[in-house]
């Protein structure tokens, strides 16, 4: 009863306010259609006056996040930006939640460093194929001529097959 009651009601909202089209209600945008820019209004850029041609946008020297002080003093602490600073055009690959850059070692010394494990691995074994005895043990006998006879050798007697019952 009380929700049939409860569904009967009426929003006040929908008499008050204008309803707004999915897209302005969406990003915020309203007065469509919009009018573009005349050509005249538009800034004179060049290549003299924009060389990167990003529109008269300053942009920053290229440099990684991670590089950066992570103990100063920024606004924006896991970012490590400033309030107001200008992007560069990729930040999305110079952010802080990019790859991080290797730089604990250089190339060669990896190289040298493998090298180096390679050898002291062969050495290791080299060492315990000389120190490591032979045998553990001396060799098992067996009577019989090493169970020769036992196991069916050429002096045993051959075995009868099911073709040679008939």
């Amino acid at each position: 009863m009380f929700a049939r009651q409860v569904s009967m009601v009426r929003p006040l909202v929908s008499r008050t306010l204008p309803l707004l089209s999915s897209h302005s209600t969406r990003t915020f945008v309203t007065g469509f259609p919009r009018i573009p820019r005349k050509f005249e209004q538009y800034p004179d850029l060049n290549d003299t006056t924009d060389p990167g041609m990003n529109g008269g946008y300053v942009n920053p020297p290229a440099e990684k996040r991670q590089f950066r002080d992570p103990y100063g003093d920024w606004w924006d602490k896991q970012g490590r930006r400033n309030f107001g600073e200008p992007l560069h055009e990729d930040d999305d690959l110079l952010g802080r939640f990019t790859p991080e850059e290797y730089t604990h070692f250089k190339p060669r010394w990896a190289f040298a460093m493998n090298g180096i494990f390679i050898v002291a691995l062969l050495g290791f074994c080299g060492v315990i194929y000389t120190v490591y005895p032979d045998k553990p043990a001396i060799p098992r006998t067996y009577p019989h001529d090493g169970l020769m006879d036992a196991l069916g050798g050429p002096g045993a007697l051959p075995a009868l097959s099911d073709k040679n019952d008939k």
